[in-house]
Parts: structure tokens; sequence; C-alpha cells
């Protein structure tokens, strides 16, 4: 896998993405630890909504960043966004009141909503070889499980000496260092387009292109299972931890840090896999386990109450591998599904409708948390993740490696991307059969 990193240009960027996620990670342990300070045992209702925030300014913004900067520099693009991350986090040690998390997060956030999908459609440029860009989507997820892991982990270890408002400064460090390597990195500019798109159509052009694609249409399925899971964990570890186990901060990252190895090692192990076996399979197959895993934790609470402490590290471990398992491949589909001209706009879509699952799931895992406990927030949770791998199996066909049906208006039937067959009887419909660089390629007006 790490053979990828001889690439410089890549090497590079995933230093910076790494150096970023670091920083995320330290704020989201202060900033959980924070909000049990001013909040106490209501701490998940403000972290649900401090997610729900985060994820409005994803859904609502990132598709109006990429159609904006689609005409800007890349670099310019991630360094300002970056530049503007570290101000935010540099004020968060200095508040006082929710409202004000609210407000900081949000700005956050939309920067993180234009620097994200920007930079996740940097990558295919760089890496044209499928296998190498398998590899560098499995890094790139070792690199976020950072944010889980060994962020967690050394903000634990911090926190034995210094109070975890200075876990902040992390943060600012991260997002200046990420801004100074990509600075010093030759990022590939974006191809000029054969026809210049209004902007309206820019806008809507990728979730266009996303929802008229089955594979994305089970991949979106399989975000809110993902999202169901994740959302419960990331909102309502403090929770757990502090109030359910009486254990202190220390012991909050720690579960964070099990989360975020589980993680891990599916990274670690899916790029073998995925020679293997098929990414519907593989994707599948995780998102049922991580429904029956939530429903059967929410079952034993139910039943037992909380399992013993080594237990439940085992379990976030077990959440974080088949979440990863999941959303790992999605990049593959992503990168599958459009040419060279449409993938920014794809992989905004995705960051757009990901994130709708989140939407979702991070007010429940909150408020429900609050109003109904942990136990029945989890169940609702789990059942919605089950649902997720249910619609998954019924709108991904198992034969899509071989034929995808898509309609056209725009490109003409002899476009080189294409090979094209019509059906009988169907106006402006072909079938498209997987090109020599085994791709599918989607051409919508």
């Amino acid at each position: 896998m790490i053979e990828v990193l001889k690439h410089p240009i890549y090497a590079r960027l995933f230093s910076a993405q790494v150096i970023a996620l670091i920083g995320t990670g330290l704020l989201t342990v202060a900033l959980g630890l924070l909000a049990y300070d001013l909040a106490g045992d209501r701490a998940g209702v403000v972290l649900g909504t401090v997610f729900a925030i985060k994820m409005i300014a994803y859904v609502g913004l990132a598709p109006v960043a990429n159609a904006l900067a689609g005409r800007w520099p890349r670099k310019r693009v991630l360094i300002g966004a970056d530049m503007v991350r570290a101000a935010v986090a540099l004020t968060l040690p200095f508040i006082d009141s929710v409202w004000q998390i609210y407000g900081l997060i949000f700005v956050l956030q939309a920067a993180s909503a234009t620097f994200t999908p920007a930079f996740q459609a940097t990558i295919p440029d760089i890496l044209p070889d499928e296998r190498d860009y398998t590899r560098a989507l499995s890094l790139s997820r070792l690199a976020y499980d950072l944010e889980n892991l060994l962020s967690p982990a050394l903000a634990g270890f911090l926190l034995i000496f210094i109070s975890y408002h200075w876990l902040f400064g992390g943060t600012v460090v991260g997002f200046l260092g990420s801004a100074l390597l990509v600075l010093t990195t030759p990022v590939p500019a974006i191809k000029p387009q054969a026809k210049v798109r209004p902007f309206l159509d820019r806008l809507t052009r990728g979730i266009r292109i996303y929802v008229a694609t089955p594979r994305l249409r089970g991949l979106l399925a399989l975000n809110l299972s993902a999202a169901a899971a994740g959302a419960f964990v990331l909102v309502n570890t403090v929770v757990m931890v502090r109030g359910e186990y009486g254990m202190g901060d220390r012991q909050v990252a720690y579960a964070l840090a099990a989360f975020g190895g589980g993680s891990m090692l599916a990274a670690l192990a899916l790029p073998r896999l995925l020679d293997r076996f098929a990414d519907r399979r593989i994707m599948v197959t995780s998102g049922f386990l991580l429904a029956g895993l939530t429903l059967g934790h929410a079952v034993y609470q139910f039943n037992l109450g909380q399992p013993g402490w080594g237990a439940f590290l085992i379990i976030w471990a077990l959440s974080g591998l088949l979440y990863a398992a999941i959303l790992t491949p999605s990049g593959r589909l992503l990168r599958n599904s459009a040419h060279a001209e449409d993938r920014p706009s794809l992989f905004a879509a995705q960051f757009t409708l990901s994130h709708l699952g989140w939407l979702m799931t991070y007010p429940i895992a909150g408020w429900a948390g609050s109003a109904l406990g942990l136990p029945m927030a989890m169940a609702i949770l789990g059942v919605i993740a089950l649902a997720g791998a249910l619609l998954a199996v019924a709108v991904w066909p198992a034969d899509d490696a071989k034929v995808v049906e898509h309609e056209h208006r725009d490109l003409p039937p002899d476009h080189p991307h294409l090979r094209a067959h019509p059906v009988a009887g169907a106006r402006h419909r072909h079938i498209f059969v997987i090109d020599d660089e085994h791709r599918a390629w989607p051409t919508h007006g």
C-alpha cells in the first residue's frame, strides 16, 4: 500500500491531509470535553446539535463551493480553506457559551465543505492508475482514522499535563501545516472543459449524475448505514464514558481510539480484499454486520445494562472496522462513474448527499439519547442502519460491474468515452458497456 507514496506529489498532499486530520482529531476530543463542561449531562444534545450544524454546512455549501471554485486555482482554494479553519480553531478556547460553539463550528465546517471535495477530486488526476488509486483510497482512509485513533491517543497523553483548552492549539498547528504543504506542492490544475456550463448546471450536475447511477444510489444507502452507527459513537462516547462508566477525559480519548483502531485495521486489509471481491459484496456485507452489531449492543443494554469496559472497547473497535469497510471503497465507485471533467462535481455530490444521512442521524443520537435514553437511541439508529443496507441491495444491481444503463442528452453516441448500443424502442437511451479501462461513463445533460 505504501508504495503509492513514492509518487512525490501525492506523498506531499497525503502528508498535508494527515497533519490537518491530527489537528481535527484533537478538536473532536476538546470539543466534546468543552460541551460537557458547559452542558453537563446534556453534552450529547450539544454535540448532536454541533454535528447537525456541521452537516447543514456540508449539505448546503459543498455544491455551491464547488460551482464557484470550479474556475479558481485548486491550490488557492485548498490554502484559503485551511487558513479559515485555523482562524476559527484559534478562537474556540476563549468561548464560554453554547451558542458561540454553534456559530464558530458553522464557519469552520463551511471551510471544510470547500476543502474536502476539492482535495478528493485532485487525487485521481495525480494517480490515473486504478491500482495506485485504490491504495491511495486506503491510505486516505488511514489518514481519516488518525483523527479517530492517534489524535485521541495523543490527546489522552497531553491531558495528563495540560488542560483540554490547549488541544485547540494543536488544531491550529494542523491546519497551518496543511496549508504550508499545499503551498509547496505542484497541485494539478482543473482541466478546461469542452464547453462552459452555466452556474446552475455546474451547481446540480454532480447530483444529477449521482442519482442517475445505480451503484451510487447503493452507495448513498450504505452511507446512511455508516452514518447511523458513526453518529452514536461521535455524539455519545463522552456521555457513556463520563456518565455511564464514571471515567475521565483520558478514557474518552481511549474509547474514540478503539473506534479508530478498528477502522484502521479495515483500511489496511481492504486493498487485498478489493483485489479478490467486488466492492458491492464487501460494502453490503459490512452494512448488514454493522447494523446487527448496533442493534445487538442496544438489546444487551436494554436487558443487562452496560457491558464491561473491555467489551465496550471491542464493540467500538468492531464498529470502526465495519464503518471503514463501507466507506473506503466509495472513491473507486465515484472514479468509475464519471470522466475527468465531471469528477469534481461528482465528489462534491458525494460529499453533500452522504452527509444528508449524518444530518438525520446526529440529532437522533443527541436528542433521542437525552430524551429516551442511550439504549433507545442506539436501537433507533440500528434500525436506520439496517434499512440502509436493505435499500442498497434493492437499488444496486448485483451485475453492476458489467453493464450500466443511462440516459443522456448532451453527448453524441460516438463520444470517445462511450461505446453506445441503442435499446430498441427507447428514445435517447443507451446501454454503456464498460470500456477498456473498466469504466462506465454516465453523461447526463
